[in-house]
């Protein structure tokens, strides 16, 4: 799914790609839940198709239902619904910003190698002098 770290850093346009497929798998979650409400809200409480999707939005928002319940199954679904609300909304941020998230730690360890082979080399090079000058006397 992702690049090993000790691969190169993605191109741009793949990741712009892979960004737009993790956005796009982000709200077929979203919408299928909205759905979910939708039609919880059409079959349990009877509402017009306007008003379940009004409230069924409303809920997956965080903001609340619009309309009072009149049913007690319709109240049951409302409870559940905004529980499983928040988990969606919580898992579509994450979806969405893990793709932003991997790319920048994978950045930073590309740099912090970048450096620590750097590093490796000039205490090579330190090493060989000081074995030159050992050598020398």
């Amino acid at each position: 799914m992702f690049e090993h770290r000790r691969q190169q850093l993605l191109p741009r346009r793949a990741f712009l790609f892979r960004l737009g497929r993790f956005a796009g798998a982000a709200f077929l979650l979203v919408g299928i839940s909205w759905l979910i409400g939708i039609l919880g809200y059409r079959a349990l409480e009877g509402m017009s198709w306007i008003d379940a999707t009004l409230n069924a939005a409303m809920i997956l928002g965080g903001m609340g239902p619009v309309a009072p319940l009149q049913t007690n199954a319709g109240k049951l679904f409302a409870s559940f619904y905004a529980l499983f609300s928040g988990i969606v909304f919580l898992v579509s941020v994450g979806v969405l910003i893990a793709p932003i998230l991997h790319r920048f730690l994978h950045q930073f360890h590309l740099e912090a190698e970048k450096e620590q082979a750097e590093e490796d080399k000039e205490d090579e090079e330190e090493a060989k002098a000081a074995q030159e000058e050992s050598d020398a006397d």
